[in-house]
């Protein structure tokens, strides 16, 4: 069957037609780019080059999966014999064939990370070392990220910078188990998935005739989302393709976001200078959104210095406007939220699955998944647990339903050797027999210690009791917010998640710093009679049940954070939380380079939206169990203002916290649902045909209309960068100054 490139358009074309020497196709959001790796390899194909000598490199096995099966039905069963999928399972491939090279069997173990943590922590046992310090979570990511910078356990203890970091941090041991973990591993016949790529660059450094066979196998590699692999797999990437030069690199600048887990962005900025005859193909025609929001995220990404240039354009219709919700807290951000799903779905005829809510951080999913069980909105959860029922909350819960029933059997169970305190399970097991034969609780059995047991362990055991019996006083003279603060400090939960500085562990931290906000809200709001923590878990008892009802229902709003985004669409797409020191995060504020990934993220979010996008943000959010002021991020002041609509709607009961810095600019955009009196001055009704003009019209000696302002004359209009403004002199409330991209004014002539 001869293959038709008609469907294609020009770049695309050109990209699948360049098949000898290396290529570089930049390709924006939406723009078609697996597309143009099918028609490729089905080209190749199709001029009779052997599917057995092209190598396609995916990152997940989905995406390989999916491009099989197209090119499948493209050209037949031939497309089964192309070396395709992720890094991982292709050089696993290659090792189990080339294992007696390295000394290992060809049926090598591979290791997951759950099997690497079990492993350290018998190393961290046996090298007798505090695992409160060294967390096997923290000692194997430290570990990835030598071997994805491939660097090995010899050269790490060598290396006077790695001991100086280590010893800063506390763990001047890190370089022994390194080295102990690697040894068991070797001894054990397996490697985990970061020894997968560091020993196929062993394989092909030490052994030159390994690396010409494949070399001379492989006529044509190509690689899927470039931007996103890190040095270990762009330096075998690059061998392979050394003697034919056939390297063809897919992926887009724009969309590089995974730094923490080692991707280098420089792989793709740098790629000219080690091929310099390189053709680049840039795509640029966005098929997915609407004109709005390409244009909007184009205003947006060019603020980044480090990138390859591009202006992505549609042929889509111009679409809704962005709007931007400006909310008193994070509460009714959330509210505001679930409340406009309701009414597009109502209005535009639309299912649930028609939706997704993005945020930063997971510990943000808990507010959304409230105001959406309020609106009886079913919603999925994706890339991770519903806000209830993730490890660390329930860890929590269980110690605070404890703390209100001493009877409840399955919370002891949880929570005695929670964090470890020596408290096995034969441990456990002795005491329920124990309860048994006396026909007693269990905690009828630790809380009076009379047990037959001595020693460390009965030692262990009456220091819980007493650990117990502490929070019981506090029940009795503190509200829930305050025991549930005591209880997770004193019992050591915060304290080791707080000491975990990897991306996980930071991410339940918050997540536990979100279930004290969300009782200290709880404690605050006052149509809540009854304060009490029991109160505060049934409410929770019934949202878990609710919970449990979603899954029965394929047809549900999705939440996730941006980083799981990537790839995805959907038809309407809400971004919330959209303040300083949220997003951009405050951890991604030392450096440029981290505040450009930052801003890659927003892009991402962005440009996951086709029909319609919404930001919000809110003035106040509850952080460490006491609301704090907030500012709208950084990124909103860089969105072309032409793009977006301004709402702001919130409660006029609540009263919201002086912004600062750059919420300035945004409290002068827009007007509350319900007017507000100024400086005790009535507030303005916008007259019947009020309409927004042009801002572009905007000049000298106008009269124009402010919703909230009322009437005034305009003074001057001033140009500073990319920014208009208008110094208005208004009747009621005097000289103002507005930024146009944001104030809505209609010119009355």
């Amino acid at each position: 069957m001869r293959l038709k490139l008609d469907s294609l358009n020009e770049p695309q074309r050109e990209a699948v037609l360049h098949t000898e020497g290396p290529l570089m196709v930049i390709a924006g959001a939406g723009s078609g780019k697996t597309r143009v790796l099918i028609y490729r390899i089905a080209h190749l194909i199709e001029q009779s080059t052997d599917p057995f000598r092209i190598m396609a490199l995916t990152f997940t096995n989905k995406a390989a999966n999916e491009m099989r099966q197209r090119i499948e039905k493209m050209i037949g069963n031939e497309a089964r014999n192309i070396w395709m999928g992720t890094f991982h399972s292709i050089f696993s491939r290659i090792l189990r064939f080339e294992a007696e090279r390295l000394n290992y069997p060809s049926n090598f173990t591979i290791y997951d990370t759950d099997d690497s943590k079990s492993l350290l922590r018998s190393i961290i046992r046996e090298a007798a070392l505090d695992d409160k310090v060294y967390k096997p979570n923290v000692v194997l990511g430290r570990i990835s990220m030598a071997k994805n910078r491939l660097i090995s356990w010899q050269t790490y203890i060598n290396d006077p910078f790695y001991r100086a970091d280590d010893e800063v941090a506390g763990r001047p041991e890190m370089g022994r188990l390194y080295k102990l973990y690697q040894q068991r591993c070797f001894k054990s016949g397996a490697m985990d998935f970061d020894d997968l790529l560091f020993n196929t660059n062993v394989l092909f450094r030490d052994h030159p005739d390994v690396l010409h066979k494949y070399q001379h196998r492989f006529r044509y590699l190509l690689v899927d989302e470039f931007q996103d692999t890190n040095v270990s797999q762009y330096l075998i990437t690059k061998k392979l393709a050394a003697v034919h030069r056939n390297l063809c690199v897919v992926g887009d600048d724009a969309q590089s976001i995974y730094a923490f887990r080692g991707a280098d962005i420089q792989n793709i900025l740098n790629f000219e200078k080690d091929y310099p005859e390189l053709k680049t193909v840039r795509l640029e025609q966005n098929y997915r959104s609407t004109r709005n929001i390409v244009e909007v995220a184009n205003s947006l990404i060019k603020h980044n210095d480090r990138q390859l240039r591009k202006e992505v354009w549609t042929d889509n219709e111009q679409g809704d406007q962005i709007e931007l919700i400006k909310a008193s807290s994070d509460a009714e951000e959330a509210r505001l939220v679930a409340t406009s799903i309701f009414e597009d779905k109502m209005n535009g005829a639309l299912r649930n699955q028609d939706f997704a809510i993005l945020y930063r951080t997971n510990a943000q999913s808990r507010n959304v998944e409230e105001a959406l069980r309020k609106m009886n909105i079913k919603y999925r959860i994706v890339g991770g647990l519903s806000f209830y029922q993730r490890k660390e909350i329930k860890d929590l819960l269980a110690y605070l339903r404890f703390v209100v029933n001493h009877n409840d059997e399955e919370a002891l169970k949880r929570i005695i050797n929670l964090p470890k305190r020596g408290i096995g399970d034969t441990t456990i097991a002795k005491l329920i027999v124990m309860a048994n034969e006396n026909d007693v609780s269990l905690w009828d059995i630790i809380g009076n210690i009379y047990t037959a047991m001595s020693g460390r362990t009965a030692n262990s055991i009456d220091a819980f009791a007493n650990l117990i019996k502490s929070f019981d006083l506090a029940m009795q003279t503190k509200n829930a917010f305050e025991v549930a603060s005591q209880v997770a400090r004193e019992s050591g939960l915060l304290k080791e998640l707080y000491e975990d500085k990897t991306p996980e562990g930071i991410s339940r931290y918050e997540n536990v710093q979100e279930l004290l906000n969300a009782i200290k809200e709880f404690v605050d709001n006052p149509e809540n009679e009854d304060k009490t923590l029991g109160t505060f878990l049934q409410t929770v008892s019934l949202l878990t049940s609710w919970e449990d009802d979603q899954n029965k229902d394929p047809d549900r709003v999705t939440l996730m954070t941006i980083h799981s985004a990537k790839g995805l669409e959907f038809r309407n797409v809400y971004v919330v939380g959209m303040e300083e020191d949220l997003f951009p995060s405050q951890m991604m504020l030392n450096s440029r380079e981290d505040l450009e990934e930052e801003r890659r993220l927003f892009y991402v979010a962005i440009t996951r939206a086709e029909k319609k996008l919404t930001l919000s943000y809110a003035l106040s959010r509850y952080r460490f169990g006491n609301i704090r002021s907030c500012e709208p991020s950084r990124f909103l002041q860089e969105l072309d203002g032409q793009y977006l609509k301004v709402t702001r709607r919130f409660r006029t009961e609540e009263a919201a916290p002086r912004p600062t810095r750059f919420a300035a600019q945004f409290k002068r955009a827009g007007a509350p649902v319900k007017r507000i009196p100024v400086n005790g001055k009535s507030a303005h009704q916008p007259s019947a045909n009020f309409r927004p003009s042009d801002p572009m019209r905007l000049k000298a000696g106008m009269t124009v209309e402010h919703p909230k302002f009322g009437f005034g004359t305009v003074s001057a209009v001033e140009v500073q960068g990319n920014d208009r403004k208008a110094r208005i002199n208004f009747q009621q409330h005097g000289e103002k100054t507005l930024l146009l991209s944001f104030a809505k004014l209609m010119i009355h002539e």
